[in-house]
């Protein structure tokens, strides 16, 4: 049974490193559109129906681009459409979902100390929150606010903070930062496929059956494609804060994402606004800077002794029951509080730590069940953990630690 965690970590990376590459080709993608629809230039002699030009060099060539508000007079015989990299992104993430915050629920997804939830009920809130935000979302665009774009970015601001309060009421805070930017990557794709995609559909069919496209579909299509825009960089930050427990370990964190939400705009105002050659909006990054250094002061401020007390109190699972009485867990207990613990606890020792990597916390017997397979991957058959073995664990520590779990998981 042991084998199945070190199967499965690997499993979870090969789906994290999937979610990656896929993402990188739909941002990147997404970026040097809406850089390449900004700076097309009007110029004199275009063909009929073009709407503007650029000329651009990579590679060692030259690139003419030419862009249709509509659509061309004819169809062309070759038509590339980019889809397959927002639909993949959102795959192999909803993939990576289940398999960390759905399968290791009791671990990463429920905070106990907030809610008196069973694991089922968490995964269903998790899998109806996203849709419920795509609903909501999509119903806004539909009631006639696309005419009011910053009323509707403002709406959809608030939309996304109510939901990350929602969630840190419910889940952990790492959990509470992967939902609400899964809940946005999933308003995203739900973009591309309900609405641009199918949109340039009707517009082709047109082409095809000799009709004149009707514009507003394009109109459509612009508007979602701007609110993908501003959200990537909020996406990206959101998916990587699980690395950071200054970021979602802390009873501020939806209040921080809220804060990195507004970063994503101003970044992007400022690259959006010099694409377009329409100036050089310096403010943003003062604002940015501002609202980075908010995050910062945010982070520091020290958690409740409730939160402390409320951890301590939490009785064992049953599954860190089987750990916790498994042969070999007070030597194993002795082991972590004496080589890992100074790092992993509520008041860190080791200088330049201010709060626990990732969140883990090692100081009482709940936890260090709670954490067993994170143990037995990165202390007992690797070496991983402590960094670059500042505590001198010794190789029977480590043997120790394997030999634990081993027992407790058969």
């Amino acid at each position: 049974m042991f084998e199945l965690a070190i199967w499965w970590d690997w499993l979870s990376l090969g789906v994290r490193w999937l979610h990656v590459i896929t993402a990188i080709a739909w941002i990147g993608s997404s970026f040097y559109f809406i850089a390449m629809d900004l700076g097309l230039r009007q110029v004199p002699h275009l063909p009929p129906g073009a709407y503007g030009e650029e000329w651009q060099v990579h590679g060692g060539g030259f690139y003419h681009i030419q862009k249709y508000l509509v659509a061309p007079e004819n169809m062309p015989e070759h038509l590339t459409w980019f889809k397959w990299e927002s639909y993949s992104t959102w795959l192999s993430g909803a993939a990576l979902l289940m398999i960390v915050y759905w399968a290791g629920g009791e671990l990463y997804l429920i905070d106990a100390t907030k809610t008196d939830l069973v694991l089922w009920q968490g995964i269903a809130i998790s899998a109806a929150s996203l849709t419920v935000g795509w609903l909501v979302y999509n119903a806004l665009c539909k009631s006639g606010l696309s005419e009011r774009p910053t009323l509707l970015m403002v709406l959809l601001f608030t939309l996304l903070v109510a939901m990350g309060w929602g969630y840190t009421q419910v889940f952990t805070g790492r959990a509470m930062m992967l939902h609400l930017g899964a809940f946005t990557a999933t308003i995203m794709t739900a973009n591309v496929f309900f609405i641009i995609i199918p949109n340039q559909r009707i517009v082709v069919a047109d082409l095809q059956a000799g009709r004149k496209p009707d514009p507003k579909y394009g109109k459509i299509a612009k508007l979602r494609s701007t609110h993908n825009n501003y959200l990537t960089l909020p996406v990206v930050f959101l998916m990587l804060s699980n690395h950071y427990p200054l970021a979602f370990g802390t009873q501020h964190n939806w209040i921080i994402a809220a804060l990195v939400f507004l970063m994503g705009v101003t970044i992007r105002h400022y690259f959006n606004t010099v694409h377009a050659r329409a100036g050089n909006p310096r403010w943003t990054w003062v604002a940015t800077t501002l609202l980075f250094l908010a995050i910062i002061l945010l982070s520091m401020a020290p958690l409740s002794q409730s939160d402390y007390d409320a951890e301590e109190a939490r009785a064992l699972t049953p599954r860190e029951q089987v750990f916790a009485s498994a042969e070999g867990f007070e030597d194993v207990q002795d082991i972590v509080l004496g080589r890992c613990s100074m790092c992993h606890s509520r008041e860190p020792g080791w200088p330049g730590i201010a709060h626990a990597p990732k969140n883990v916390l090692l100081e009482t017997p709940s936890e260090i069940a709670a954490h067993a397979r994170e143990i037995f991957l990165q202390a007992g058959v690797s070496e991983a953990m402590p960094p670059a073995n500042v505590s001198w664990m010794e190789p029977e520590e480590r043997a120790a630690i394997a030999a634990w779990y081993r027992t407790a998981a058969n």
